[in-house]
């Protein structure tokens, strides 16, 4: 890549979201730095102006005029921190909130009708492209610690989706693989003992990226584990291991004893990343699935032996 790849990539991409001409693109009397100070201030009810200025990276004159503009216009109020009375507090006025509202309304709408001359099948790439560029370029919100969680109103429907997506544009499978998993996910939310089975989130920088179940197996004693994913923008982070982790020790904390799970020989990262947690293979059988001939796997660890 070079200074004329990025310098091209900002011109199209500026082009295409009407950074240019940001106010009449939305239909506001605004710039696109007095929309983002809207928007910030709009996330928290209130802000010091000098924790604004350094999030946005402005210069303190120019914050400050628009500042003085929002006040005139009766869209934000000012007055002493309650933190330090040196600094000035920031927050929105009713009007304030209208117009930030009225704001993000038509950006959705703008990003909406953007991604509507987008195929389906092109828009989980385009995502992941964003994600990566993102990643790459040290966004704040993606560092910070891993948390795994249980599932959330919406996360099992992520799940589904995630897979679905991923596997689509980095193997080529088909929606077979998303009946699957939309079964695997729809028999857990309707019949799991919570006891026995679990659902693990990995949340970094407040989004999710990775999951993992652990559920019975038809063997008695025996526990499966399924639908381990990890992000590719979380990847190399320790996602995978952790999730996996949680599934092993789980298992062998409500006292299974065997923990087995089913893959294909593509997928050689998680292989490798189950060998690293002990997993044996047992068994492989050719077989055609998801629109693919591929080979199956049976892998299978002993719970019984001293952990890791």
């Amino acid at each position: 890549m070079t200074v004329q790849d990025v310098r091209a990539f900002n011109r199209f991409y500026t082009g295409v979201i009407g950074a240019l001409d940001y106010g009449r693109h939305l239909y506001a009397p605004y710039t696109l730095t007095e929309s983002r100070v809207l928007y910030e201030l709009a996330q928290v009810p209130q802000l010091d102006a000098a924790d604004l200025r350094t999030g946005l990276d402005l210069d303190a004159g120019y914050l400050s005029r628009i500042l003085n503009k929002f006040e005139e216009d009766g869209l934000i109020e000012r007055g002493p921190s309650e933190s330090d009375p040196r600094r000035r507090r920031v927050r929105l006025t009713a009007r304030g909130r209208e117009a930030a509202g009225l704001l993000d309304e038509r950006a959705r709408d703008t990003v909406g009708a953007l991604l509507d001359t987008v195929a389906p099948q092109d828009r989980a790439r385009l995502t992941e492209a964003m994600r990566t560029i993102r990643t790459v370029l040290g966004d704040e919100r993606q560092s910070g610690d891993v948390v795994l969680r249980e599932p959330r109103p919406g996360d099992l429907g992520w799940i589904v989706q995630r897979n679905a997506a991923l596997y689509a544009a980095e193997y080529g499978w088909n929606t077979d693989y998303e009946g699957l998993v939309a079964r695997i996910v729809a028999d857990f939310a309707q019949d799991h003992d919570p006891h026995l089975e679990r659902v693990w989130i990995a949340e970094w920088g407040g989004r999710p990226v990775g999951c993992v179940m652990c559920v019975r197996d038809d063997a008695p004693g025996t526990a499966r584990l399924r639908l381990l994913l990890v992000e590719p923008g979380a990847r190399g982070q320790g996602v995978g291991d952790r999730l996996v982790g949680a599934v092993v020790g789980f298992a062998r904390e409500v006292g299974y004893r065997d923990l087995v799970l089913w893959t294909n020989d593509v997928l050689s990262s998680a292989r490798r990343l189950y060998q690293r947690h002990g997993f044996a293979l047992v068994a492989e059988k050719p077989h055609r699935s998801f629109g693919k001939d591929l080979i199956g796997q049976d892998w299978r660890l002993d719970l019984r032996e001293s952990g890791e």
